[in-house]
């Protein structure tokens, strides 16, 4: 079991653990500091915010520096920052995945199958009582991190909300949601909320940097991903751009696709190793209607993710009324294609149809008005 994949891990990013700086989070991070030199620290905290935007990140460096902290705030007042020495103890344990003031509730690898399960099952809850139980002669921070708290199931979900109505004393929670509204609302309401923001091209070129070691078309990658590092590096390592840049090729022109740029573009998707690629087109796809939608809506195109691309988007919705269309084939069409796949439906020919009824739906349109 050694080997199971981590669940709160990214594909070629560094984990959340092993990430020292967080960039566009200012605001989350001077709400918690200003609870902290208040001393009204809460007992649970609930980190929202889309994926990959730096909520596991935050959580582990609020972990490492509570319980790096000196009581009273050492010899020179209040802290600054909530920076911690990669040198430090703590730091290297946490590294190390063996700080005793400190335990992960994550989905974990099943037993009999050695796959990671699809949700957080009770016994992943039930370790907090042994947790509590060995540190609680330690005395000092007894710190939880659940990554992702929408994993769980409602049992692992009642045993958590009962720790945090009568929570131990010295215990603190960090709750990791991408969607809160699918917690439990007693859940919620135990908790003070940290509500983190998408990234801007700044703070996106910086995270990538530290991440990757890439900077280049960060700011593209921040209109592709929604402001999110980790949907960034998967943009990066499937080829994001030029995939929206061949989807965008073909919306551009509409309403008659060119065959063999769209033959080309299904059969990349064929085949059980393109099963990510299917995933990758799909998505953008969706996203390419998505914006299409907002320009009519608004009347102004969106920064680029792609050379062109508001020319081709002041042109193909100049108004409300197409941005309607556009909306309701973004909402429709990539649905389609995604449920088709989940019942072994050839992706190839599921993307070829995607195009196709976008196609039809474009030209009806010239025709009714």
């Amino acid at each position: 079991m050694a080997d199971a994949p981590e669940a709160d891990r990214i594909d070629g990013a560094p984990h959340p653990r092993d990430t020292l700086q967080l960039f566009g989070q200012q605001t989350a991070e001077r709400l918690f500091m200003d609870a902290y030199t208040q001393d009204r620290l809460h007992h649970g905290w609930l980190i929202t915010g889309p994926r990959g935007i730096g909520k596991a990140t935050l959580a582990y460096r609020l972990a490492r520096f509570l319980l790096a902290e000196e009581p009273g705030g050492g010899l020179f007042g209040p802290p600054e920052s909530f920076d911690v020495s990669p040198d430090h103890p703590v730091a290297h344990r946490i590294a190390a995945g063996s700080e005793p003031g400190l335990l992960k509730i994550r989905r974990e690898a099943d037993e009999k199958t050695g796959r990671l399960r699809s949700q957080i099952v009770v016994d992943d809850v039930r370790k907090l009582r042994t947790f509590f139980g060995l540190s609680a002669a330690e005395g000092g921070r007894r710190i939880v991190i659940v990554d992702a708290a929408d994993d769980m199931n409602p049992s692992a979900a009642n045993a958590l909300l009962k720790l945090l109505e009568e929570p131990p004393s010295g215990a603190m929670l960090f709750l990791i949601s991408h969607q809160p509204s699918r917690l439990l609302p007693t859940i919620r309401s135990r908790c003070r909320e940290l509500k983190l923001k998408p990234l801007g091209g700044d703070d996106m070129a910086r995270a990538l940097e530290l991440a990757t070691g890439e900077t280049e078309n960060s700011a593209e990658l921040a209109q592709l991903s929604g402001g999110s590092v980790g949907e960034s590096i998967r943009m990066m390592s499937g080829g994001g751009l030029a995939v929206y840049a061949e989807i965008l090729n073909l919306v551009s022109q509409l309403p008659r696709l060119p065959r063999p740029d769209l033959r080309r573009l299904c059969d990349s998707v064929g085949g059980k190793q393109a099963e990510p690629r299917f995933d990758l087109v799909v998505r953008l796809f969706d996203l390419a209607l998505s914006r299409m939608a907002r320009t009519g809506a608004t009347g102004q195109p969106m920064p680029e993710a792609t050379k062109g691309e508001a020319q081709v988007m002041a042109r193909l919705s100049p108004n409300a009324a197409i941005a309607r269309l556009w909306a309701e084939q973004a909402a429709d069409l990539g649905a389609r294609a995604r449920a088709a796949k989940a019942v072994n439906l050839d992706p190839s020919a599921l993307v070829l149809d995607m195009f196709l009824r976008l196609e039809a739906a474009l030209q009806k349109a010239q025709l009714d008005a």
